[in-house]
């Protein structure tokens, strides 16, 4: 008997797995709650609001990390030791209540002294905004690592962009994307400490004048034509147990001259804003659309802004400790997540050789013994190209740099065996087949000296496709570093019933050491363990379907398959596939009503990017499919589609404990790495997916038998395209494949315009560049054999057990042990 939400028990939010506080404890947080509350919010306990108590909350728990986060700072001064400097464009950090209690060790504390002042704390964390900081597997790979570099006792800082709205707010209306300002700053931000003492100038435009010094040395001297005033704010990071916290500082933007006041006076009140509105702007929101050439301006604008920013920052911390910013690549590592922060190659030459006035070579040593570069996609649109013109007109000084490194490096590329035209076109920092433009991988590589993808596929790959003439010039460069996931939020805080049940099954080691999860896989035959395992997995599954109720007014069932694909949304990572094996299987639930059907729940969630159209139709269009499928009495229970907005951390931590199936089913060879399937196995959803990023590692860890395999791989899609991606004839050999697209072109789910979808069939028809089609049957099987296994419950909660016992590995623990030792150089401290 299916089983809806209404029927469904109520759920009570289950305890972290910490020590049960003391009652001395509980009344030093009851009492500094309070403070905070009266002295620091200016409300008593009768008017508060449960805003008012997060914030006191909040400020009371950050009270608690600003000893350590001292502490921290001046031990790594004492001992001398290096430090780490983490630039990235994002920061998706999420909510920072649960998580900083967690870390050190507060929570059951604070929910007792909030109970005690008449609060529910669990009230409190959906008052917290998460902080859009992010857009999604970049920017929360960075706060994993954010958190394991803290929790290693590495001293590090993280830099970023504190953006005002961040990415935006995703709603759904009549089933298209709409986009809204995040307004996460509208109530001020708890946790962080403004810094307006601390304020660097980032130049702009203007020219460049060679000076001949006495020595017979061009000395060149950059006089800009504009200068914003970049400002930092510091959020404290704790790691686990509290033992050391590092800094998370983000720059905000703002004109050295807020109000011109002789235009105001004189009467031109809005032009006397012009230039706090043009530097704000900077740091107003990610990623603005770059289909504009104002658009393309701006985001080069963001990047050089952090990265200059940051470099004067690390720079200024380094000289004033030890003096000699020759030892610079001894005392300093800095990673470049991304081709984002790529112009570091050419700021840091510039302020090596111009500002501190080392010699050429000298500088690029420091520059390359200090610089690392980690690439996260093999996409030709992702890395990163800026229009030469703009450049030479934004950044002339920095254009000139490259100019010359690039000259220097084709001059040693010429000396290869493999040199020629091509190989040098290949291998330039400048493309000139496309109009000029400056290529920022390439010149984050060749700035760099280490180089690491984030699977053990993506780095091969690598080597072999984009990079692969660079890895000839420089040799050895390329290394593997395979992404991970924190486990003190994706399990112990998203997750604490699960977590509860591994620390009584494999010890209260789990908390500190991810490996020692292994000590499940001799009990994943317990019947009692799949009891026990199942109860926590379907009060998640309750919890998630009463936020959909809430939220969509879509009532699921929580005795039904949760099928779960959440990342943003692009054509490669290939929601339109499951679409249409939803479609696929609703047409086969319609003809044959009386069938034993596995009850599915269809899980869908991601942000479109504004400017990209197919994505944003793949969300109508699966909007417009749940409409019909929702609303059809003949598959009633057994099939629903949901399509939850405006995805987050928050929201992801909602879903993934929830989860019974990981859709990670991207074209093979087209995802870097991936994080989500590590998260959704790490709670024992079993993932069906493709041979692709970090897919390969864990099959190779959890077995045939707990993972759905399908699709071509990356050899067969690489000669399937070259066959040609018309999908005409695979269209014709799949009768149910080719019952789907009719549906859709027909108007079935867009009654009244059957065209609408037709940029996404004749696409899939005509230029299947990303191989849906090819993929379709093989993938349906897939679905097919899960059902199988779902039947089998035994059988089933096995393999799940089998996933969360075999996925320990993925901590970003050991991922950031890696780079520790194998590129910057630095000891590592695990808590515990």
């Amino acid at each position: 008997m299916s089983i809806s939400t209404e029927d469904a028990e109520a759920v009570e939010p289950a305890r972290s797995p910490a020590a049960t506080p003391t009652e001395a404890q509980i009344a030093a947080a009851r009492d500094a709650i309070n403070a905070k509350l009266t002295y620091a919010v200016g409300k008593n306990a009768v008017t508060a609001s449960d805003r008012d108590w997060f914030v006191a909350t909040a400020l009371a728990v950050r009270d608690r990390m600003v000893d350590p986060w001292i502490a921290s700072s001046k031990a790594t001064y004492a001992e001398g030791r290096k430090r780490v400097y983490y630039l990235s464009l994002e920061f998706l950090i999420g909510r920072l209540l649960f998580d900083a209690m967690n870390n050190l060790g507060l929570t059951e504390a604070f929910r007792a002294a909030l109970g005690d002042l008449g609060v529910d704390m669990e009230r409190l964390r959906t008052v917290e905004p998460d902080a859009a900081l992010g857009n999604g597997g970049l920017g929360r790979l960075a706060a994993c690592f954010m958190d394991s570099m803290a929790s290693l006792s590495i001293p590090a800082y993280g830099y970023g962009i504190r953006y005002d709205h961040g990415l935006f707010r995703q709603v759904v209306k009549g089933g298209w994307q709409q986009e809204y300002p995040e307004t996460w700053l509208s109530f001020g931000n708890p946790w962080q400490f403004e810094r307006p003492e601390v304020v660097y100038d980032i130049q702009f435009g203007g020219s460049v004048e060679a000076i001949m010094t006495p020595s017979g040395v061009a000395r060149y001297v950059w006089h800009a034509a504009e200068t914003i005033e970049a400002v930092p704010y510091d959020t404290p990071i704790p790691g686990w147990r509290g033992r050391h916290v590092n800094t998370l500082r983000l720059w905000s933007a703002r004109a050295v001259d807020p109000l011109r006041l002789d235009a105001f006076n004189s009467g031109d009140h809005i032009g006397a804003l012009v230039e706090q509105v043009r530097a704000e702007t900077i740091s107003k929101i990610l990623y603005p659309s770059d289909e504009s050439a104002a658009g393309q301006e701006l985001r080069l604008r963001q990047e050089y802004f952090f990265v200059s920013a940051s470099l004067q920052d690390l720079i200024h911390r380094h000289t004033r400790t030890y003096g000699d910013i020759r030892s610079l690549p001894d005392k300093v590592a800095i990673q470049l997540n991304d081709t984002h922060p790529a112009i570091s190659v050419a700021e840091l030459m510039r302020i090596l050789v111009d500002l501190r006035e080392i010699p050429w070579d000298e500088a690029w040593d420091i520059t390359v013994r200090t610089l690392g570069y980690t690439n996260h996609t093999l996409l030709p649109e992702a890395l990163e190209t800026w229009p030469v013109p703009l450049l030479e007109r934004l950044l002339p000084r920095q254009m000139q740099i490259i100019y010359l490194v690039n000259a220097i490096h084709l001059e040693k590329a010429k000396k290869l065996p493999e040199s020629n035209d091509r190989f040098l076109s290949s291998v330039s920092l400048i493309d000139e087949n496309n109009g000029r433009r400056v290529r920022m991988g390439h010149l984050a590589f060749i700035g760099s000296h280490s180089i690491n993808g984030v699977s053990a596929l993506h780095s091969d790959l690598v080597k072999k496709t984009i990079f692969h003439d660079l890895d000839l010039v420089y040799p050895g460069r390329v290394n593997n570093k395979t992404n991970g996931i924190t486990f003190r939020r994706w399990l112990h805080e998203a997750n604490p019933g699960l977590t509860r049940i591994l620390v009584d099954t494999c010890g209260p080691e789990i908390l500190d050491d991810a490996t020692v999860l292994d000590r499940l896989e001799p009990r994943v035959g317990d019947t009692a363990l799949h009891d026990a395992f199942g109860a926590v997995r379907r009060n998640n599954k309750v919890a998630l379907a009463k936020l959909i109720r809430d939220r969509l007014d879509i009532r699921v069932n929580p005795n039904a398959l949760f099928d779960v694909q959440i990342k943003r949304i692009h054509e490669y990572k290939r929601q339109l596939l499951n679409i249409l094996e939803t479609i696929a299987l609703y047409q086969a639930m319609r003809a044959q009503p009386h069938k034993e059907w596995v009850p599915r729940v269809k899980i869908f969630a991601g942000k479109a990017a504004a400017s990209y159209h197919q994505a944003k139709l793949i969300i109508k269009l699966a909007n417009d499919v749940a409409q019909v499928v929702n609303s059809d009495p003949t598959v009633r229970d057994l099939l629903k589609v949901v399509f939850l907005p405006n995805y987050n951390v928050s929201l992801a931590e909602m879903i993934i404990p929830a989860a019974d199936l990981s859709e990670q089913i991207s074209t093979a060879g087209m995802e870097a790495s991936g994080t989500g399937n590590m998260k959704l196995a790490l709670n024992g959803a079993l993932t069906i997916g493709t041979l692709d990023g970090a897919n390969v590692e864990i099959h190779e860890r959890v077995g045939d038998d707990n993972i759905f395999i399908f699709g071509l791989t990356t050899e067969e899609v690489a000669a399937r395209r070259a066959a040609g991606i018309d999908a005409g004839d695979t269209i014709a050999k799949s009768r149910m494949l080719a019952d789907v697209l009719e549906a859709i072109e027909s108007g079935i789910f867009s009654p009244g315009e059957p065209g609408r979808f037709a940029a996404l069939t004749t696409a899939l028809r005509h230029h299947d560049y990303f191989l849906v089609t090819a993929d379709f049957d093989s993938y349906y099987a897939a679905q097919r054999d899960v059902d199988a296994l779902w039947l089998d419950r035994a059988a089933w909660w096995k393999a799940s057990l089998l996933n969360t016992a075999r996925v320990g590995w993925f901590s970003s623990d050991r991922t950031i042990a890696e780079y520790a030792k194998e590129i910057w150089n630095v000891p590592v401290r695990p808590a515990g």
